[in-house]
């Protein structure tokens, strides 16, 4: 944008005032997507003591907020599609809770969503939300948090399953009650380079709850380049209002970059990155251009190839490239949305 950051930015106030990218960013809900991810990130704010909406992060010193954000996975990464955000003080302020706040994003994805399932990680696996998502008909995947307080699972007769499980196996439990109250299928798998076992439970068939899982496509990656390469921790609005509209801005420019930075990967490299099974930390680190047959040139994110590399692509090869890019997004925002828009 010309002129200094100062101009720019009230220019982009005034933008907001007139719109709300809130709602445009549900266009970005991709209709061929097997499922839907959901998953909250902290954003700090360690200064803003007078702020209304932050508040205290689960540590309970620092300060800060909950962004809640779904997304549908898009090639190692996930493209936005909803968000909602709440504090300590907010909760406090509004007599809600977290679970609530969950239910409130939950409940603007419901008419998207249809046979998908909602993939969720171990911070959702308590006992009203499964009610809540049995309840409204919502097919759900849900890694268990066997850390504090684990769940019990009763079998048909009443008794106990025991999560037992060895390096290497995987173990199903069908038609298991969670806490006596929901019956889902149970799977654990420990994959040979983990350190501890994982459990998903799921209202769809044990094995395919598992594969959706494993192809979630890791929002939590996304998250980082939001916050690293994006800044979006910087973001600052004195009204929570503003400050959503301003996240789901930049949600809708990480999701056009990380669609440049994909095809620039499939001119240099030439071959598309996919994600089937878990992948470890040691393979998920960026190496060199000229490594093309080694693991770790494909963690690199389209964010990170677009912003970071020099990549030596011709101006002509560079404008079929941008050209393609934006016919794609065009067809993604321009598909009939049900709701919201």
């Amino acid at each position: 944008m010309p002129g200094n950051r100062e101009a720019s930015y009230k220019r982009i106030q005034r933008f907001l005032k007139v719109t709300d990218p809130r709602e445009n960013l549900w266009r970005l809900f991709q209709e061929e997507a097997d499922f839907v991810i959901g998953d909250p990130t902290e954003i700090e704010r360690p200064q803003a003591w007078k702020t209304p909406y932050v508040g205290k992060l689960k540590d309970g010193k620092r300060r800060g907020f909950w962004a809640m954000v779904l997304a549908t996975p898009y090639r190692g990464r996930a493209i936005p599609c909803g968000l909602v955000t709440y504090s300590s003080r907010t909760i406090a302020e509004n007599g809600d809770s977290r679970n609530l706040n969950h239910f409130r994003a939950f409940e603007g994805l419901k008419d998207l969503l249809g046979e998908r399932a909602l993939v969720l990680d171990r911070e959702f696996s308590y006992l009203e939300l499964l009610l809540r998502l049995e309840k409204e008909r919502l097919h759900f995947v849900i890694r268990l948090n066997l850390r504090n307080h684990p769940p019990k699972f009763y079998d048909q007769d009443g008794k106990e399953v025991t999560l037992t499980i060895a390096p290497g196996e995987t173990v199903i439990h069908p038609g298991v009650w969670y806490m006596g109250k929901v019956r889902v299928n149970l799977i654990g798998t420990w994959k040979k380079g983990f350190s501890e076992a994982m459990w998903v439970m799921t209202d769809l068939e044990a094995k395919e709850g598992l594969r959706i899982y494993f192809a979630r496509m890791k929002i939590e990656e996304s998250f980082r380049d939001l916050k690293s390469l994006l800044d979006m921790t910087k973001l600052m609005n004195k009204q929570q209002t503003y400050m959503e509209k301003m996240l789901a801005l930049l949600l809708l420019v990480y999701a056009i970059a990380l669609m440049l930075g994909e095809a620039i990967r499939d001119h240099l490299y030439g071959e598309v990155l996919t994600e089937n099974e878990p992948v470890l930390e040691k393979d998920r680190l960026p190496g060199s251009l000229n490594k093309k047959k080694g693991k770790k040139w494909r963690r690199y994110s389209g964010l990170f190839i677009l912003l970071k590399q020099k990549w030596p692509i011709s101006k002509t090869d560079r404008r079929a490239i941008f050209d393609d890019v934006f016919a794609a997004f065009i067809a993604l925002v321009q598909h009939p949305v049900r709701t919201h828009v």
